[in-house]
């Protein structure tokens, strides 16, 4: 790193808290299985399992084990620019910070404001998404607004207080209850599959389950890569992190392993499972990964498996509020944002204000989204937005890693052109396939107001360079 990229450190004495700034994160409190964890938790592997792979078989079939190692291994080049980036810049902002530093600034704002956009649909999704678990499970609670609206406030404010208690408390959570869930789905997964004898195929890892059409099977691959979404986040923890260029390049792809574990092995127990001719019935089945576990391992592994599902959305919310504030933190700092946001509380060393406002606009949008379309549809619609803006927040990441490199004199073709491109067309192509044709309404509407986010994206980011070049020539940088 360069003097120029490097912010300065905290002098002992300049603020309260043991001589440390209120304006800095606790540093060197993150250890790796804590980084890797951080990441693992957004995938909430048994949500997935229990009810989100229903996506995937809808078109995917019996080679829906098939869709999800793809999408594994698409997410996989996915996780190379933030990898990449980890050995240069420590900042909590992540891909913020890193298409800040690699586009003159103005690639940051439109990063940051495409993950806004994500950041405030994406676990509004998740606190809908159990409300409408539940109902699955409590056929009287479901024309009951009241259930819903309690369990949407429990859960995000679950993750809001554990957060907002410091990075350390929220992230023993995270890494106990990840591991247990992790533990679970593989060895429950291969119960499964013994138990199920000669229903196993290798057909499952083929086109012959959809008749060799492709297009049906990539359909399928578009839903399974969102089940992937937020593997870099350990990035968003840096600054606390313990030697964080090392620490962070070897979380990431640990928790990319084990969320591949978690995933692949359960689809494909569930796939045989559930009965490869049979398929296109899992697919209408509201609670599919519950009929399963109910039939294979009786009424303790069903109960198991709505625990874990709870705790999965639990887990999640606990991460998104550690890496979503600590990401407006940052661009705070940075004065991109409101400045207030770039402070942290002076005893927990949290982004607390950051966290304040986090709980109060994910609230309204749940409030609203529920009350017009219900919890259910309402999810849906959110992770539509959601997934909409981060595959155009990799994007531009993936963009700003080969300008970074090469400005630098540090491009070598593999890792800094050849995967970042490869994984830019990919991403593009899910986008295309996302978005068009137009899905009928109500995900209609949710694709237009996702496509009107991402160009008005490019307004705000000129907007910026207009006026405030000077806030985006010192955007982004290493804090360390």
């Amino acid at each position: 790193m360069t003097t120029d990229d490097t912010a300065p450190a905290a002098a002992p004495g300049d603020g309260p808290a043991g001589g440390v700034l209120v304006s800095e994160l606790k540093r060197g409190a993150v250890t790796l299985w804590e980084a890797v964890f951080q990441s693992f938790s957004f995938i909430g592997p048994a949500g997935d399992v229990a009810i989100l792979l229903v996506g995937t078989a809808l078109y995917a079939g019996g080679a829906t084990p098939l869709a999800v190692l793809i999408a594994w291994i698409i997410y996989g080049l996915w996780m190379n620019t933030p990898m990449q980036f980890s050995k240069e810049i420590v900042n909590s902002g992540s891909f913020y910070a890193y298409s800040a530093q690699g586009l003159r600034g103005w690639g940051g704002v439109l990063a940051l404001w495409y993950w806004i956009g994500e950041n405030l649909t994406g676990p509004s999704f998740a606190v809908l998404g159990l409300g409408s678990f539940v109902y699955l499970l409590v056929s009287s609670a479901t024309h009951s607004v009241v259930i819903w609206v309690v369990i949407a406030i429990a859960v995000l404010a679950y993750g809001v207080v554990l957060s907002y208690l410091g990075i350390k408390p929220s992230l023993a959570y995270t890494m106990w209850s990840g591991f247990l869930e992790t533990a679970f789905l593989v060895i429950t997964a291969v119960v499964i599959i013994i138990m199920a004898g000669g229903h196993n195929s290798g057909a499952t890892f083929t086109l012959s389950p959809v008749g060799g059409r492709f297009h049906l099977l990539f359909l399928g691959v578009i839903f399974s890569v969102l089940d992937f979404t937020g593997l870099g986040t350990a990035t968003t923890i840096s600054e606390e992190a313990k030697d964080a260029r090392r620490l962070i390049k070897r979380a990431i792809p640990l928790a990319w392993v084990l969320a591949g574990m978690a995933l692949i092995i359960p689809s494909y127990a569930l796939t045989v499972g559930w009965g490869l001719p049979h398929m296109a019935s899992y697919a209408k089945s509201p609670d599919p990964g519950l009929i399963v576990y109910q039939r294979y391992l009786g009424r303790v592994g069903w109960a198991l498996l709505i625990a874990f599902t709870i705790n999965s959305y639990m887990m999640y919310m606990v991460a998104k509020v550690n890496a979503v504030t600590r990401t407006w933190f940052s661009g705070g700092r940075d004065g991109i944002i409101f400045k207030g946001l770039g402070k942290v509380h002076p005893r927990f060393r949290t982004p607390h204000l950051a966290i304040a406002l986090f709980f109060v606009l994910v609230i309204v949008i749940d409030m609203v989204a529920g009350a017009v379309l219900g919890p259910g549809t309402g999810a849906l619609w959110l992770l539509t937005i959601s997934g909409i803006c981060i595959i155009a927040v990799h994007i531009v990441g993936n963009f700003a890693l080969t300008v970074f490199t090469l400005q630098r004199g540090r491009f070598r073709w593999l890792y800094h052109g050849l995967i970042p491109s490869v994984a830019t067309v990919l991403g593009g192509i899910v986008l295309f396939y996302s978005v068009y044709p137009v899905p009928s309404e109500p995900t209609g509407s949710a694709v237009v107001v996702g496509l009107l986010w991402l160009l008005a994206g490019f307004f705000v980011a000129a907007y910026y360079v207009w006026r405030h070049p000077d806030l985006l020539k010192k955007a982004g940088r290493s804090r360390t």
